[in-house]
């Protein structure tokens, strides 16, 4: 297995397609058998003509792609980097041998009800659980049903992993574009709605890495009453009293900079393990805080809520997030080598977090040096908590992809 990446950061559509696929041509002792590429809403204009271009400099069987605000990869000086806001191109190409490769490309319309059969979503993604398939996803943001899709998948394979990213080009004033390309196939295009993906199967094998960022405060309260996104009530220690009860406790035992923190930055942790007690930052699922009824002392969050769960109050600040992705990376158990990477960071992560560039992608180069890695920022990123897969924000969701043997 090997896998290559090429960024190019010309402003021309053509520049940046042939600096990128020459770059790549030369590292490349075998046909290739798929590529997946992140394009910069800066070419816009020439979206139509992308695909064409590509596969006349370089032959791909099967190609994914799509828009992003920000753009990841290797640059001409063999840096890996992130470009926010200007033209970028990177592009991902895997020679993939004993790995068989399933392309795809739903439409809204397409999706089963969630009440359908595994077997139902099995028929729609061509390959059965068996072939113990890892997904790699890229969706409009606006028309997917990305949730219902993420369920899915989730019921229908439950051993996959799934991972990937929401275009972010609509944030840039282009509609959210994703691009998908088959041998014979006459989809082939670019669409403002859907999602485009590959399923892997074979002599592979994808972990992730789902950094959120956030950092519990406090202790964990249960629900006691909940309506659909809804906190009612919350239970700590035998006491039951309204959420924003127990916040305002929470805030006045706080130090001072959490405080000023939290006016801005807070968040709620929802555990996904309901039998673990001993809980560390991993083992939260983190959700917006959506709003708040002073007069019932109930809290709405992104997320639904039922009586039992647990959850707990967290904060994010660049350094919570620089912390909790180091973490996880020294804690990723490197059983056999990693042959190529994929990052899809949210957009509010990058520089408007940490004041600097190209930060979650050097963290990861410092542990995987050598190992190519693309990607894009995101207006929503896929990756599993727990054994469920969940559409995330302000997160960095890593897939490391090795072979099995």
């Amino acid at each position: 297995m090997f896998w290559t990446n090429a960024l190019s950061t010309r402003p021309s559509l053509e520049g940046a397609v042939t600096e990128v696929t020459q770059t790549i041509g030369n590292t490349l002792s075998s046909p290739a058998d798929v590529g997946i590429f992140f394009i910069s809403s800066a070419y816009a204009s020439d979206y139509p003509r992308l695909i064409p271009l590509i596969l006349e400099k370089l032959s791909l069987p099967i190609l994914i792609g799509c828009g992003g605000a920000g753009i990841t990869g290797r640059n001409e000086n063999k840096e890996i980097c992130e470009i926010e806001n200007n033209p970028a191109f990177s592009l991902m190409v895997g020679c993939l041998p004993d790995v068989q490769i399933n392309p795809f490309i739903l439409s809204p319309e397409s999706l089963p009800d969630l009440d359908s059969s595994p077997e139902t979503w099995q028929r729609l993604m061509g390959v059965s659980p068996q072939e113990k398939p890892h997904f790699i996803l890229l969706s409009d943001p606006f028309s997917t049903q990305i949730n219902d899709l993420l369920a899915g998948l989730d019921f229908a394979y439950p051993e996959a992993v799934k991972v990937g990213g929401l275009s972010s080009s609509s944030l840039m004033g282009v509609p959210g574009t994703v691009f998908y390309h088959q041998n014979g196939d006459p989809q082939s295009g670019f669409y403002h709605q859907g999602t485009v993906g590959v399923g892997l199967s074979g002599n592979i094998a994808i972990d992730s890495i789902v950094a959120q960022g956030c950092r519990p405060i406090g202790q964990a309260y249960q629900v006691v009453k909940g309506e659909r996104n809804v906190i009612l009530e919350l239970s700590q220690n035998g006491e039951t009293r309204s959420p924003l009860d127990w916040l305002r406790e929470l805030m006045e035992n706080l130090e001072e900079s959490d405080r000023q923190l939290a006016q801005h930055s807070l968040f709620v942790g929802v555990v996904r393990d309901e039998f673990k007690q001993e809980l560390q930052p991993g083992d939260f699922l983190i959700r917006n805080i959506l709003g708040v009824d002073p007069r019932l002392g109930a809290i709405a969050i992104g997320d639904r809520v039922r009586p039992g769960q647990r959850l707990q109050f967290h904060l994010r600040d660049a350094q919570t997030s620089a912390d909790d992705l180091e973490t996880l990376l020294k804690q990723y158990n490197q059983s056999t080598p990693i042959q190529g990477a994929f990052i899809f960071s949210c957009l509010g992560r990058g520089q408007t977090l940490y004041q600097m560039p190209n930060f979650d992608s050097q963290l990861f180069t410092n542990y995987f040096p050598g190992v190519s890695l693309g990607g894009f920022f995101c207006n929503g990123e896929i990756g599993p908590v727990g054994q469920e897969t969940f559409l995330h924000g302000y997160t960095s969701v890593f897939a490391l992809v090795r072979q099995l043997k």
